[in-house]
């Protein structure tokens, strides 16, 4: 089994400023320590044989319980329309939010 290369102080640090973000001395060690257990449990579980196993989304069987892709009769446009308080240019007019457009 190779020896996974663990994460420096430095690359920690590194990521820090690009994410900027401001860490101190025991917080990089800390990050970096953590960050390098992540990893190897990373590579130990890349390590597993798995020739022969069908993938899966979910541990258990489960049927996705899919139904078929019909295409069924919808509003049109003026019917989904027909009652709004305002439209203009064939849309709903809504109030405006978050002063946009100010």
């Amino acid at each position: 089994m190779a020896e996974t290369q663990g994460i420096s102080r430095d690359e920690v640090s590194h990521i820090a400023r690009l994410a900027r973000i401001t860490m101190s001395g025991e917080e990089l060690d800390h990050i970096a320590e953590q960050l390098d257990t992540i990893v190897d449990a990373v590579s130990k579980v890349q390590q597993v044989d798995t020739a022969g196993v069908e993938p899966m989304s979910h541990p258990h069987s489960v049927e996705a319980g899919m139904r078929p892709d019909v295409e069924k009769k919808t509003l049109t446009q003026q019917q989904a329309l027909d009652q709004a308080p305002a439209v203009e240019a064939e849309r709903f007019v809504v109030p405006q939010i978050l002063g946009e457009g100010e």
